[in-house]
């Protein structure tokens, strides 16, 4: 059994009564988990170089934050911010295979601090304040910003190895936020169901907006390109931000972003039959081969079977639970997240028998005001693993690209599906003959939009992407080869 791709997750806390059977932290009106070549060791040279180490330090300030911090340091990347105590090793734990190479070298500024926020989630650097961020300036830039929101629940250092190691080598300046909430008991922010992840595009599009003027407060001009990107939950932003908000940036990448959409699938279709489903596999006997082909109806793909008992451990019930606490907390009753690891049928409310079809119309109201369209107005590139199993490729990312096609955007999309690839990276450590990560996939990816963007270079044809032959473990964390 492969170690879980996080640490264990805290017991929920006590629940606070609120309006409605939700818990109430505050009436917050702003409601809402590499590249084609290894990653550089130092940043390019931008066409306006910063005038000397930490220009400008003492005059920046964040546009309509509460309090922010500002620390001039030698290394902005993980090689050096782990030492110096400016990024916070629990918040990437799990996301990235353990050998994946740290560029060192990129000197800069970094911006820490919150947004007015009323829920209190986040511990990062004792603060207890929602709606904290990140803001990293390298000293030499190469003209653009970087923005994510981070993978799951957790917290805005959560793609600091994945993707901000990365672009700042690359010489972006970068941001990140924790999305307003964090941790398994994100559903209590908020008074209206849908109101917690609604946060989440409401602060990623305020903390596009600071970055911006931050950027050229420190550089004298404002960046010449922002993109937009993230995995999982900040796939899922990236979505959401180039269909509702294409006027703040020029571009995306979306690395295996959660699908929300008023119709169907999402994980509230998927993770039920999982649930009812996979004990009989584990179990063997006569009813596991029904039960398997119950499993790939639900859409978990066929060859992904290794993976589904770390899966069933670490991710299917808390994932179902918290989310349809979020948006449906009437199921349950004033049970707080349901039962863990209920059986069918053995108590009132249990998860394994969720369904969506039986749920009144409220429920569809909540994911609707959270809900993808696909009227993507920028360039948008998505990576996605063949073999995911938290949200199976064929009810999400390929259900995504059909959308937007169907919106007439297609010749803003490009979507390739990365053989062998999986949810959480850390898990290639554990099957290195079965698995690839996506980390090249998603550097790969953003060097085809840089190129898309830059000199109007498109980026090849929507397609199945297979691993370089041949490619030894080692290659393969740096080598993702796009292109035909």
């Amino acid at each position: 059994m492969p170690q879980p791709p996080h640490p264990p997750q805290p017991p929920l806390p006590a629940r606070r009564p609120r309006p409605g059977g939700r818990a109430a932290l505050g009436v917050l009106a702003l409601a809402l988990a590499a590249a084609l070549l290894p990653s550089a060791a130092t940043a390019r040279t931008g066409p306006d170089r910063a005038t000397g180490h930490c220009a400008n330090l003492d005059r920046l300030r964040v546009p309509g934050a509460a309090h922010q911090r500002a620390d001039c340091l030698d290394g902005l990347t993980t090689a050096a911010t782990v030492a110096s105590g400016h990024t916070d090793p629990a918040d990437w734990a799990g996301l990235t295979p353990k050998n994946l190479p740290v560029p060192a070298g990129v000197p800069g500024i970094q911006i820490d601090g919150y947004f007015p926020d009323t829920s209190a989630t986040n511990t990062n650097h004792g603060w207890n304040h929602d709606a904290q961020f990140v803001v990293r300036l390298p000293d030499r830039w190469n003209g653009g910003l970087v923005v994510a929101g981070t993978p799951g629940n957790r917290e805005q250092y959560a793609n600091d190895r994945a993707i901000a190691d990365e672009v700042l080598a690359r010489g972006y300046a970068y941001a990140a936020t924790d999305k307003g909430n964090t941790g398994p008991a994100f559903h209590r922010d908020g008074s209206r169901p849908g109101d917690a992840l609604a946060e989440w595009n409401t602060r990623l599009t305020q903390l596009t907006r600071a970055a911006k003027a931050v950027v050229a407060g420190r550089y004298h001009r404002p960046p010449a390109r922002t993109l937009v990107t993230g995995m999982s939950n900040g796939g899922y932003l990236v979505r959401w931000q180039l269909e509702n908000h294409p006027e703040l940036y020029d571009g995306g990448v979306d690395w295996e972003g959660t699908l929300w959409s008023a119709r169907e699938p999402h994980l509230l279709t998927f993770l039920p039959p999982a649930l009812r489903a996979y004990p009989a596999v584990a179990a063997g006997g006569p009813d596991a081969d029904r039960a398997r082909e119950q499993m790939y109806a639900a859409g978990f793909p066929p060859g992904s079977e290794f993976l589904w008992p770390s899966h069933h451990q670490v991710y299917w019930d808390l994932t179902q639970r918290v989310y349809r606490e979020e948006l449906d907390p009437g199921f349950d009753g004033d049970t707080e997240a349901g039962t863990p690891y209920c059986a069918p049928g053995t108590v009132p409310g249990c998860d394994a028998d969720y369904d969506w079809a039986d749920r009144p119309e409220e429920v569809r109201r909540a994911v609707g005001r959270i809900a993808l369209t696909g009227r993507i107005g920028k360039p948008l590139i998505t990576v996605h693993g063949t073999l995911d199993v938290l949200l199976p490729i064929a009810r999400d990312s390929d259900v995504y690209a059909r959308m937007v096609r169907e919106a007439g955007r297609g010749r803003l999309h490009r979507y390739y599906r990365i053989e062998g690839g999986t949810h959480t990276d850390s898990l290639v450590d554990a099957f290195p003959d079965r698995l690839r990560p996506l980390v090249p996939c998603h550097r790969a990816a953003l060097t085809a939009l840089e190129a898309w963007l830059g000199g109007g270079h498109r980026p090849p044809p929507s397609r199945t992407v297979g691993g370089p032959a041949g490619a030894t473990p080692a290659e393969l964390l740096t080598l993702c080869p796009l292109g035909r």
